[in-house]
């Protein structure tokens, strides 16, 4: 599909000639050009001609480069959940609307938009796309007006709300042309997958309900809260299985694991004979045996097994084994597989060909470079490596990150070029970051992992205490450590409000924001108009960033060097590239301006901060200085000339 961006182009032209039915406003930021804030009105047809003429412009002039080999380390990465991100109030009603007609622009995002976003990103200094999952969402138990991204009702379907039905292309083009437009500029597109569950009303259970796991229909589910076990929920386990789990596990001894109770078991079916999709609106998927008609049960928190979560009502687990007597979802069938349930011969075969051919289809038909693979350390091994197999048959530089909060050489040996990692968790923190860095200089890290503040899980950035100085201080801490800097949609925008409550958020937190008010679940935009913007400081930390930073070597152990200070709230931190050595120091305190002072060289004599016209001096190799809260310093450590006196 290498000429898409073409058809998108010539019916933009087509559609032209005519008149717009209503006004149509963008945000200033779109424009770039535009030095205000106000939203613009727009010709929207002159305006997304003009978006991908600017495409065409820059990769002929600015075309981004990125090395054919290991280009992860080069990344600096955008994540784009397509259908917030580019959501705007484009008639200017004060809300954004759901399209009910075939003839108007969506308001919610979609890949067109996506399109037109790309000039922006560019002079962000981004290099690398990363998409939430972009596939067609279930009905079923769905949550939200809009529902979850990760309810996969067909992996190899888009999602038909993210195109622009007026252009009468369908959607494949329309993605297509994205990603041909992103390579224009020399971005890498990643997608993230989901390889072990699927939405309740998922389109492959009609034709394999062998894929899945099931439940008598008259099985109420439970409620939150609630431990009757006479209804469906997460297993309940004794004080005394939990204890010999959690040994087994710990020891990695999957021979005889715990298993739930029999009336537990006795909840689920055998597979049904006969499926028949029954309701999209209310029931979804039943399944038909002798005696009883049986559904696709929820999926729920698989780790810890005494994790309180009720069950999910949008999504399942895939069935990727077949031994008669494990047909019932636990931690001991869904990922910390048992011995005797993970066997060649109870593979369910067909399901795991299937998983494999999902990346090689995105490859072949949208020529993606790479996938973030969700909850990648829960698949059996051997899947896994089959996944990565088979995607570096089609391309051998094609890569895979992994959401694993750990940074560990099992990632690398599983096939990973990055992991998430820890820092969207510690990076508020002084004495964590304090360790992250000691660990840096005296081990280096085993994978490259995400320089970040934030993931669409976990609080904003700009919500944590400091606001906007905070967010601009871990912008600049992610650049100049060896990590590679990701950019959570809305970073930029100073966004406060969560896309989803998924890690760390406290019950009342969770309260406050239910799925009707998530973007994860339900309409909502970004704030693109918001004067609280810092894209400039985005882009002058990442110019600072490839004068000084080589990403070759950038997670090279020898490159950093922890230097310990005075204070625990002050980080410091010197990096050395081609005999060139730099320093860091900043204030995580949001409140406290401090003195410190921190030994460094006695060769050097001062540090001239990049930021502004600072010139720090330095007396024996020591710095005594203060800094105001949140308040930083990156610069070059200057030698000082025997020949000269000062």
């Amino acid at each position: 599909m290498n000429d898409s961006l073409s058809l998108v182009e010539k019916r933009l032209q087509e559609l032209r000639s005519g008149k717009y039915r209503q006004d149509y406003f963008v945000p200033a930021l779109w424009l770039q050009e535009k030095s205000s804030n106000e939203k613009q009105k727009v010709n929207p047809f002159k305006f997304f001609l003009d978006r991908i003429k600017q495409i065409h412009q820059l990769s002929q002039t600015q075309e981004i480069s990125l090395p054919e080999k290991d280009w992860t380390k080069h990344s600096i990465i955008y994540n784009i959940f397509v259908r917030y991100t580019t959501a705007y109030d484009h008639d200017n009603n004060n809300q954004v609307d759901i399209l009910t007609d075939d003839k108007s622009f969506r308001e919610t995002g979609t890949f067109l938009k996506s399109i037109a976003l790309l000039p922006y990103l560019h002079s962000l200094g981004i290099n690398t796309i990363y998409m939430l999952p972009i596939t067609s969402i279930g009905v079923d138990g769905r949550k939200g007006n809009l529902g979850s991204p990760y309810a996969i009702r067909n992996p190899y379907k888009l999602d038909e709300n993210l195109s622009e039905p007026i252009l009468e292309l369908d959607i494949e083009t329309q993605f297509s042309a994205f990603v041909e437009a992103a390579h224009l500029l020399g971005m890498k597109v990643v997608l993230e997958f989901v390889f072990r569950t699927a939405s309740k009303d998922s389109d492959l259970a009609l034709e394999h309900p062998e894929w899945f796991y099931w439940l008598k229909q008259k099985i109420k589910d439970r409620e939150p809260g609630s431990t009757d076990e006479k209804k469906y929920g997460p297993p309940i386990f004794t004080e005394k299985d939990l204890l010999e789990i959690k040994d087994k596990i710990n020891k990695a001894d999957f021979v005889k694991l715990p298993s739930p109770n029999a009336d537990y078991k006795e909840m689920f079916t055998e597979v049904p004979k006969k499926v028949a999709r029954v309701d999209d609106r209310i029931i979804g998927v039943l399944g038909e045996l002798e005696k009883k008609t049986c559904r696709i049960p929820g999926a729920f928190a698989d780790w810890p097994p005494d994790d309180i979560q009720p069950a999910w009502s949008d999504v399942t687990y895939l069935r990727l084994y077949g031994h008669p007597n494990f047909n019932y979802i636990a931690y001991n069938t869904v990922r910390m597989y048992e011995q005797k349930l993970e066997q060649n011969q109870y593979r369910i075969r067909s399901l795991w060909d299937n998983i494999c051919n999902i990346i090689p289809y995105y490859q072949q038909n949208f020529n993606i470079d790479g996938v973030m693979v969700d909850m990648g350390h829960a698949l059996p091994h051997d899947l896994r490596s089959s996944l990565v197999e088979t995607a570096r048959k089609e391309n051998p530089n094609f890569v895979f990150w992994e959401e694993n909060f750990e940074l560990t050489k099992k990632s690398v040996k599983d096939g990973y070029n990055a992991t998430l990692g820890y820092m969207p968790f510690d990076l508020h923190i002084p004495e964590k970051v304090q360790s992250l860095f000691k660990m840096l200089s005296e081990s280096g890290s085993s994978i490259p992992y995400f320089g970040t503040a934030e993931t669409h899980n976990t609080h904003r950035t700009a919500s944590r205490q400091g606001g906007i100085q905070f967010s601009k201080f871990s912008w600049a801490l992610v650049n100049f450590m060896p990590s590679v800097p990701f950019i959570l949609n809305g970073f930029e925008l100073a966004t406060e409000n969560p896309i989803n409550t998924g890690l760390c958020f406290e019950p009342e937190e969770i309260a406050e924001f239910p799925s009707t008010k998530l973007p994860l679940f339900s309409v909502a935009s970004l704030d693109w108009d918001t004067e609280n913007e810092f894209s400039r400081f985005i882009k002058q930390v990442v110019d600072i960033r490839e004068r000084v930073i080589e990403p070759k070597t950038n997670f090279d152990q020898k490159t950093i060097k922890y230097l310990k200070t005075s204070s625990e709230d002050i980080i410091s931190f010197s990096r050395k590239f081609a005999e060139k050595e730099y320093m860091f120091i900043g204030n995580m305190s949001s409140v406290q301006e401090l003195y410190f002072s921190v030994k460094v060289k006695e060769k050097y004599f001062k540090l001239n901060d990049f930021f502004s016209d600072k010139v720090i001096f330095l007396a024996n190799g020591w710095m005594i200085y203060n800094l105001n809260p949140l308040e930083f310093v990156f610069g070059e450590l200057v030698e000082a000339d025997k020949n000269l006196s000062y």
